[in-house]
């Protein structure tokens, strides 16, 4: 026998949907399991209804079929993103050493320790998003450490990586002003914007790649579909050979960039 669904509040629906909630009564199902304390849930509604991102809120996100924490201040992955913790998934095998830059809270690299029995390194500029990533990542034997993209990397790791991933900035910073407000203004500015044609990070990432990637080894990120030329073409630069890949139920483009030696 199905169990049936609580019963939704229709004033916080209202409420939720006037303050240019999409996805309303999901909203409000989420925010009213969130606690049975009727004062603390007023403190969460308001909060959403203010505009932060429902997952800061909750202090959860669903993704890749799990539950990982997010704290505020700390990027959100995107369900698209997802499509990039497959492509990594399906590259990793038992004993694979992947390494996941701009890790944020860890989300892909958590999916990519599901996969398999792997080696795994993560690493974020961001104090509040490295603490975020150890807690999720808790238990995989993952190393997470904080510096600017590969910098914290161990030297031992150099020609050894099989699977790189970067969800890495990609929007152009012009653009970052037309951004959702939940974004722009409660997420950090670094982990959106990627420079003037959204690719600077992404050029860093790929001019870096080949110190560490095995033979065989590749690097993967995310990028807008109208930027996947150039980003190929980035990747093709440093000596790799690129593959795009596209979802769309997802609306997602991933760049793949596989060493020739």
């Amino acid at each position: 026998m199905s169990r049936a669904r609580p019963e939704l509040d229709g004033d916080l629906v209202a409420r939720l949907r006037a303050a240019g909630c999409v996805f309303a009564e999901d909203e409000a199902r989420l925010l009213g399991q969130a606690t049975s304390d009727s004062a603390l849930r007023a403190v969460l509604v308001a909060r959403r209804l203010a505009g932060e991102p429902l997952e800061h809120v909750l202090g959860w996100v669903a993704f890749g079929g799990r539950r990982l924490m997010v704290e505020p201040g700390v990027f959100v992955p995107r369900r698209r993103t997802e499509f990039l913790a497959d492509q990594a998934r399906a590259l990793v095998r038992d004993g694979a050493v992947v390494v996941d830059l701009c890790c944020g809270s860890g989300a892909v690299a958590a999916a990519a320790a599901d996969a398999a029995r792997v080696r795994l390194y993560a690493a974020d500029i961001d104090p509040v998003a490295v603490a975020c990533a150890r807690r999720n990542l808790a238990g995989t034997g993952a190393v997470v450490a904080e510096g600017d993209l590969d910098a914290p990397l161990p030297r031992s790791l150099r020609r050894r990586v099989d699977v790189l991933v970067a969800n890495v900035p990609y929007v152009p910073s012009g653009a970052v002003a037309s951004m959702p407000p939940e974004a722009r203004e409660h997420e950090p500015r670094g982990t959106l914007d990627g420079g003037a044609d959204g690719l600077d990070m992404v050029r860093r990432l790929v001019g870096a790649a080949p110190r560490w990637l095995a033979s065989g080894g590749s690097v993967l990120f995310e990028i807008g579909a109208d930027q996947a030329a150039s980003a190929a073409e980035a990747v093709r630069c440093a000596g790799l050979v690129p593959q795009v890949r596209h979802c769309d139920e997802r609306e997602a483009t991933v760049v793949v960039g596989t060493t020739t030696d």
